[in-house]
């Protein structure tokens, strides 16, 4: 491979930021894996993040980039997933598995897609020290006659179009806006972009805690929802604490620590993940070795956190703590109190302008 910018590199990042700033221009903010795109002729890699090569988990990626790329190109972009006109970033992260059998099953059951939106060379020329906006017109036309799954992400320039999209966009998968400055060179590793996401709360249950992984304090809190049928599922922790509160919560918890046998997870330890119950004690692919034992607490205690949305049952991330609410009732505290984002096409957001 011969190429005027060589793997490994680390994509550019962006900053969180609460409201959009009018920077000139504005991306959806795709959810899947951020890659960074290497062609030379029919050779292609697909770095990521960490800079580890994931070519080997998209084999039917590689051959439409092979067939919608210019011959000898360096493209940042984003791998997703698109079932049924949203994003769906569970069924990607199962691509990501040791069984070539297994990706290549996947990979033909559901493809993925890229979405293009920075050009780092292009022949022989390096553009990572060209201003961004040189570099968008660049990826447009080199990307003209591309066809999906290969895209072009759709962009405007006008802040109040921007701040559309961050309400109506959410319904088809996506999680925010990218703000990118025009006249910003390509910086690997820097935060010089700026991105805005969404943030709603919810008034979880707190039923156990992990222990922090340096010192005798809490890690993070356990939080549940109850469902239609009445069960506490596991929909995912908070952990946004300075050491010397997580310090005191160890003594405020203790009266509420509860025997496993009788906690309502206590069937979780050692389930297969996504056999049907949320547990904190399952094991996947993505938590082997990892210690994910708990201490389970009464399900007595109600906190509000803030999160970003939802990926199926459980919060996409880790959400921030707001305040501890003695005035609600834990039984209270269902998944019917979550927003629901209004549904939108993902065909109509690709369709979009460039």
């Amino acid at each position: 491979m011969d190429l005027p910018v060589m793997p490994p590199i680390s994509p550019m990042l962006a900053k969180s930021v609460p409201s959009i700033p009018d920077v000139g221009h504005f991306e959806p903010k795709w959810d899947g894996f951020r890659t960074i795109v290497f062609k030379d002729g029919d050779e292609i890699i697909l770095g990521s993040r960490n800079e580890r090569p994931m070519t080997r988990y998209f084999p039917e990626l590689v051959e439409a980039l092979r067939k919608n790329l210019p011959p000898k190109c360096v493209i940042d972009g984003e791998v997703v997933l698109i079932a049924d006109n949203r994003l769906d970033f569970e069924r990607l992260q199962q691509r990501i598995h040791p069984a070539d059998s297994r990706v290549r099953m996947l990979a033909e059951e559901t493809p993925a897609s890229l979405i293009a939106f920075d050009l780092l060379g292009l022949g022989e020329d390096n553009l990572m020290d060209r201003p961004f906006s040189e570099r968008r017109a660049a990826l447009v036309e080199a990307l003209a006659a591309a066809k999906a799954p290969v895209f072009v992400t759709p962009a405007v320039h006008d802040l109040a179009r921007a701040h559309e999209w961050f309400t109506l966009l959410e319904g088809a998968g996506l999680d925010g806006v990218v703000s990118k400055p025009l006249d910003g060179v390509y910086q690997p590793n820097k935060r010089v972009m700026f991105k805005t996401k969404h943030e709603r709360t919810a008034d979880c249950v707190v039923a156990g805690f992990r222990w922090h992984k340096t010192a005798k304090v809490v890690g993070s809190l356990l939080l549940g929802l109850y469902d239609g049928a009445g069960r506490l599922q596991h929909v995912g922790v908070v952990a946004s604490f300075p050491m010397a509160r997580r310090e005191s919560l160890v003594a405020e918890l203790e009266p509420y620590q509860a025997d496993l046998s009788e906690h309502p997870w206590g069937k979780g330890d050692g389930q297969e993940a996504g056999a049907g119950s949320r547990m904190p004690g399952a094991v996947s692919r993505w938590s082997a070795g990892k210690d994910l034992s708990f201490v389970p607490l009464r399900p007595e205690l109600v906190i509000e956190v803030a999160y970003d949305y939802m990926e199926g049952d459980r919060f996409r991330h880790t959400t921030q703590f707001r305040r501890w609410r003695p005035d609600r009732d834990p039984q209270s505290c269902t998944y019917a109190q979550l927003e629901e984002p209004v549904d939108f096409d993902l065909g109509e957001i690709l369709s979009l302008p460039q």
